[in-house]
């Protein structure tokens, strides 16, 4: 733990709400060794492999479980904040949508296009606030996608590579420039790797590029329904991440990217991004990774908006708001993203990056503190590889724990 800020964890977030966070940590250690995550790619089990006689690691019919040793040996090897190139209380132009909103008809599903994607990288390269941009969009062509990118913005970046194609590019990319990240959501819930981009993380690490490592178990689905619970499961899937980068490659560069979600029963268990508490969570989650001295990627600031309504910036102005009050490292999501982060919206991004030069901490809404919930891990442990819509802690929280 980095002691430092251990106390400014505290200063802000008060002496319990630490005592949770380091408990999530111990939580995920015992997820980690006793639930273990599904993995058949063939060289992440090799590198677990390697440790069984030291009894660090097991690898059983396709699931890796990691003892707590080893993952704190990883983390030793991950360089730190100090030693990363984004600075702190960065605001990225991050995420992924599928499709456009046209602002004029006031209706989404516009396919993307290439001047999409130079539009929103001439909008993150010209204004201050803007620290850097992720895709936004995506296009089908990964190497054009990235060659638009880096000819329009020369602020941090960060893509996707699931081709050799795109690892080449993205090679090239990085000798020229170094403040570039690759994305991956390495693994999917319930606490299994997502065989379909496995074997590119694992040429994208051996090739000593900064991975973006993000997992995002959703409270009341796939992860208990308390904030620490859903922070526990979005901790050890991370963590999976980062042990298998670091025994592949020692040193490379990993940002904790772990955005714990809200399943929200009011609209069908589906995420729901406008909530205080989906902004907090995700602060707690950055809080916890600033303690191990990780680099760390969150979600905050979008909407449940439809539209680029009054709320929706209202939600803009609340997220970023908290976001400044409590401290985080970097941010995605905080200004064009409409409901369920489909529809990227560039009337919302110019308003909301405007917002963004204006609101201070003054702004955010006052929050209770949550302290740790035992329940939690009862339901972890009773619940396992399951799904937790008809856990009776979701049952007992609804309504109460997760706010608007």
């Amino acid at each position: 733990m980095n002691k430092e800020q251990v106390e400014r964890s505290k200063s802000l977030l008060g002496d319990d709400t630490v005592e949770m966070l380091f408990q999530v940590h111990k939580d995920a250690l015992w997820i980690l060794e006793n639930l273990g995550v599904g993995c058949k790619e063939p060289e992440i089990q090799g590198v677990f492999r390697q440790f069984e006689s030291e009894g660090l690691a097991v690898v059983y019919e396709d699931r890796a479980y990691v003892m707590s040793g080893l993952v704190e040996k990883c983390l030793q090897s991950v360089p730190g904040l100090d030693e990363f190139f984004v600075p702190m209380n960065s605001f990225f132009i991050g995420g992924t949508a599928p499709y456009v909103y046209d602002d004029k008809a006031g209706h989404g599903g516009v396919a993307p296009t290439p001047e999409h994607v130079a539009r929103i990288a001439q909008i993150a390269q010209e204004n201050q606030v803007v620290a850097g941009m992720g895709r936004g969009i995506k296009l089908k062509d990964e190497v054009l996608q990235m060659n638009i990118m880096v000819e329009h913005c020369a602020k941090p970046v960060y893509f996707a590579v699931t081709s050799d194609a795109s690892l080449a590019r993205a090679k090239e990319i990085y000798e020229e420039r170094k403040n570039i990240m690759i994305v991956f959501c390495l693994t999917r819930p319930p606490l299994e790797v997502s065989e379909n981009f496995s074997e590119d993380f694992v040429k994208v690490v051996k090739a000593g590029l900064p991975v973006f490592i993000s997992a995002m178990p959703m409270a009341g689905i796939s992860g208990p329904y308390c904030y620490n619970g859903v922070l526990a499961m979005t901790h050890a899937e991370v963590l999976f991440g980062i042990c298998a980068a670091q025994l592949l490659n020692p040193g490379v560069t990993c940002v904790h990217a772990g955005f714990p979600t809200i399943a929200d029963p009011r609209i069908e268990y589906n995420p729901n991004y406008g909530l205080i508490s989906h902004n907090f969570l995700n602060i707690l989650m950055a809080h916890l990774n600033f303690m191990l001295d990780l680099p760390t990627f969150q979600s905050g600031g979008t909407t449940h908006e439809e539209h680029p309504t009054q709320r929706a910036y209202a939600d803009a102005k609340m997220g970023q708001a908290l976001c400044l009050k409590y401290g985080f490292h970097m941010i995605r999501h905080p200004f064009a993203f409409l409901r369920y982060l489909i529809d990227f919206s560039f009337a919302k991004l110019e308003k909301a990056i405007h917002i963004a030069e204006e609101v201070s901490p003054e702004d955010a809404p006052e929050v209770e503190m949550p302290v740790y919930d035992e329940r939690g891990m009862e339901s972890i442990k009773r619940i396992g590889l399951g799904m937790y819509m008809e856990d009776p802690l979701t049952t007992a929280n609804l309504g109460k724990i997760f706010v608007e």
